[in-house]
């Protein structure tokens, strides 16, 4: 059997492809997901960046929204960038009428917390269990977290912020390292998915 996890990038909206091209460069078989199906054939899902509330809708739209809820459940990898990181929030602050999340780490996250599109930065970012020194993180409209919960383990602050938690088989960054040609936090998410494959 193949040591090459199937790994799906949730293509309702956003970043897709290069999510798709990281997850290659680490070894994994990258392919998009947009049904039910699609997301029945995969190890592991990334749940890319984007708009948080249209892809909450979409996620609905598509019948998406309960399958994506019963994998995490059953203990499916996730990784979720930026808007990702709020759809695997337990809870929102202020959400957007008729947003939903998926749910999957205890924690509260606050939407556009990092400032508006024109206020977008990069900053190094030290990401326990990424050796090699910070990884570049690109902030834009970048979401943080509040408070986690006592299963959730925070992984990376900036600025004082939680930007990256992980919780058993899921993790979430408020970041884009897809952005920045460093694919090591997609490594760390390839072999979560291969230790339970």
């Amino acid at each position: 059997m193949s040591d090459t996890p199937v790994i799906g990038v949730l293509a309702l909206q956003g970043d897709v492809r290069e999510h798709l091209i990281a997850l290659a460069s680490a070894d994994a078989q990258a392919r998009p997901v947009r049904r039910p199906e699609e997301l029945a054939e995969v190890d592991g899902l990334v749940i890319p960046g984007g708009e948080s509330t249209t892809m909450s809708k979409l996620a609905v739209l598509f019948g998406m929204m309960e399958p994506l809820r019963e994998r995490v459940r059953a203990g499916m990898p996730v990784y979720g960038t930026c808007a990702g990181m709020i759809l695997l929030a337990e809870k929102i602050l202020d959400p957007r009428s008729g947003q939903e999340t998926v749910g999957g780490i205890d924690m509260i996250v606050r939407r556009n917390a990092f400032g508006r599109q024109n206020e977008s930065f990069e900053a190094a970012v030290e990401v326990a269990g990424i050796d090699g020194g910070p990884v570049e993180g690109v902030f834009i409209r970048a979401p943080w977290v509040e408070s986690v919960g006592a299963e959730a383990e925070v992984i990376a602050e900036h600025g004082g912020h939680i930007v990256a938690v992980r919780q058993r088989n899921v993790l979430a960054t408020s970041f884009h390292p897809e952005l920045t040609g460093d694919h090591r936090v997609h490594a760390l998410f390839v072999d979560m998915v291969r230790a339970v494959k």
